[in-house]
């Protein structure tokens, strides 16, 4: 195993992370530093958060930094505020003892005056959100026409989160002599372009099999009903005492809702969402990283580009849409050659997205049942045990106390003492579990089989847009999984009932029918909507709706952005601004 002197990091850099404990470089480290010297080449890094991209890519830029002069050479490009603090915060902590060395993060929700002043006094190094980066640029505050190197971190993060535009606008700013490096846990075709347009000839780098999962993460999931997701949830929390995780869901208001429950019922958790303001978030996430939380409640886009180390669990309340998503949050846990676990609480119907998953992540997602009473109240009892095995106890602090507590006890004997204090923190748990319900027993009606009549309605159709689109993910790759359900479409389209709408999304904007779901349920803020058949082309997609809800969809969707593209919509799948048949037929 080489050493990180043997990659050529110079003595500087090297006392500096000795310091920080490091000792020999993780396996992206090996392959990207030595490259960094020894070519010129751009460089595309395949490899999942948590290892270790940043020493990878900012050893060697601080190396070659000319500390002498104080204009930017490099500039690193993150998704959010969060992970551009933490990248500057680690690339002064590498280059500790190089002399002269300036590192400036610049980043949306602080103020742009003290941000102008660090940029005043010069530096080497930009590290900056892509918003906050353009607006420095457009002001004239940040000059970047002459710098050596740009890096793109967590690329198809930035993408996802809608920054295609100003990353466009970024990028054209720079000269063509730079050197490009790109980093990304995924490699969609958005990432695709950016590498394609603004990198010449790049050496890819992949660690682990692209768009899988990390090694050292364990992924299991719980098969419950929809009804039973939150106490579910309770006994995974409740049959794992030392909890430090991130619970993912899908919308804002089920963000707030899950984290309002945890907290009355007593849990040290909290929400992290985009309702939240810019210091609100800050205090979550301090009182996260000081582990005063032991469960943060968290949408996608809120918990992109957190580094937060030592997580021990991610579990997602819901699947995501999108596999991707499914790769970045398990990648949460299971950093710095720790091991995670990734915990999926699927419903019956969902359960039929296991197998597509366990293909891409290329290993199996063991199915658990969900803990009972017996085996919670078990695990709470000697993790108190064990506690109290280990605590330390402070023998000069306790002392005065001692006396008058034998006094106090002296009528208790040992056993009877023991048994006091279990149950003084163990009743509750006791009493909550006494007569707890079997979460895994399996009603025939909510089994997922296609022939299963309990989830429709009177007409035959499938009651929520969520369920029927969970069911009919299998089309991403333009075929139908099954025959009973197509012909169940086309007796929809004969027997009315829904309405086919237009949106000028399609294929090569990376649509899917879970993007699209999302996408209607997240903007109309309602999960019941009922999806009928869609169909993505190459530039716009045909989906039909429940009549009901299409005008509700239509104003929800239309002037929406969609990876910075502006979303229309109309009736009757025609393009919008075209009139439609069906409508002429109505006005005369």
């Amino acid at each position: 195993m080489l050493t990180f002197k043997e990659l050529g990091v110079s003595p500087d850099l090297l006392r500096g992370i000795e310091e920080l404990g490091f000792q020999t470089p993780t396996p992206i480290q090996e392959e990207i530093i030595p490259l960094f010297f020894d070519c010129e080449n751009d460089i595309v890094g395949l490899a999942q958060t948590g290892t270790g991209k940043t020493a990878a890519f900012g050893l060697p830029i601080i190396d070659q930094c000319d500390t002498s002069i104080t204009t930017v050479q490099s500039l690193i490009l993150s998704p959010t505020r969060e992970l551009c603090i933490q990248i500057a915060k680690d690339l002064e902590n590498y280059g500790k003892h190089v002399k002269g060395l300036r590192v400036t993060p610049i980043y949306g929700g602080a103020s742009i005056d003290n941000q102008i002043r660090d940029l005043k006094r010069g530096t080497q190094i930009i590290v900056a959100t892509p918003g906050r980066m353009l607006d420095m640029i457009k002001r004239k505050r940040a000059n970047i026409t002459e710098i050596h190197t740009v890096v793109l971190d967590e690329a198809d993060e930035m993408l996802n989160m809608g920054f295609r535009d100003e990353l466009d606008a970024i990028l054209e700013q720079t000269p063509k002599g730079k050197r490009t490096l790109l980093f990304s846990a995924t490699m969609p075709s958005e990432v695709a372009r950016i590498a394609n347009t603004y990198m010449h000839d790049p050496v890819r780098i992949s660690v682990g099999k692209e768009n899988s999962g990390a090694d050292n993460v364990k992924h299991l999931y719980y098969q419950v009903h929809a009804k039973d997701r939150y106490p579910a949830l309770k006994r995974i929390a409740d049959i794992n005492p030392d909890i430090y995780g991130l619970v993912f869901c899908r919308t804002r208001a089920e963000t707030k809702d899950t984290a309002d429950k945890l907290i009355k019922d007593g849990y040290n958790a909290d929400a992290l969402h985009g309702d939240l303001s810019q210091s609100q978030r800050d205090h979550v996430m301090k009182r996260f990283r000081e582990r005063t939380l032991q469960m943060l409640v968290a949408t996608d886009v809120a918990a992109r580009g957190l580094d937060v180390r030592e997580i021990s669990h991610v579990i997602n309340y819901n699947l995501p849409d999108d596999i991707e998503d499914y790769i970045h949050r398990s990648g949460r846990t299971g950093r710095a050659d720790k091991h995670g676990i990734s915990i999926s609480i699927v419903n019956f119907r969902e359960r039929s997205r296991i197998p597509q998953l366990e293909k891409i992540l290329g290993k199996k997602i063991e199915k658990q049942n969900v803990p009972n009473g017996s085996e919670i109240c078990g695990k709470q009892l000697f993790n108190m045990i064990d506690k109290m095995e280990h605590v330390n106890v402070d023998e000069k602090q306790i002392a005065p106390f001692m006396e008058t507590v034998m006094k106090k006890l002296e009528w208790l004997d040992k056993e009877e003492i023991i048994k006091r204090f279990v149950s003084l923190e163990f009743n509750r748990f006791l009493e909550y579990y006494k007569n707890a319900p079997d979460l895994n027993k399996i009603d025939k009606r909510d089994s997922g089989d296609p022939r299963d009549r309990g989830g429709r309605d009177r007409g035959g159709r499938e009651r929520g847009g969520r369920e029927r689109g969970d069911r009919d993910r299998g089309r991403d790759n333009g075929r139908e999984r099954d025959n009973g359900r197509r012909e169940r479409n086309r007796s929809d389209d004969r027997q009315g009932g829904f309405t086919k709408l237009f949106i000028n999304v399609g294929r090569v904007d990376g649509v899917n029918p879970p993007r699209l779901i999302g996408m209607i349920n997240d903007n109309a803020r309602d999960r019941d909507i009922t999806i009928g058949s869609i169909k993505i082309e190459e530039k716009h997609t045909i989906f039909q709706v429940g009549d009901q809800y299409a005008e509700k969809v239509i104003s929800a969707l239309s002037k929406t952005h969609f990876k910075g593209r502006e979303v229309k919509v109309d009736f009757s799948g025609e393009e919008p601004g075209k009139k439609s048949k069906k409508k002429k037929a109505k006005k005369k």
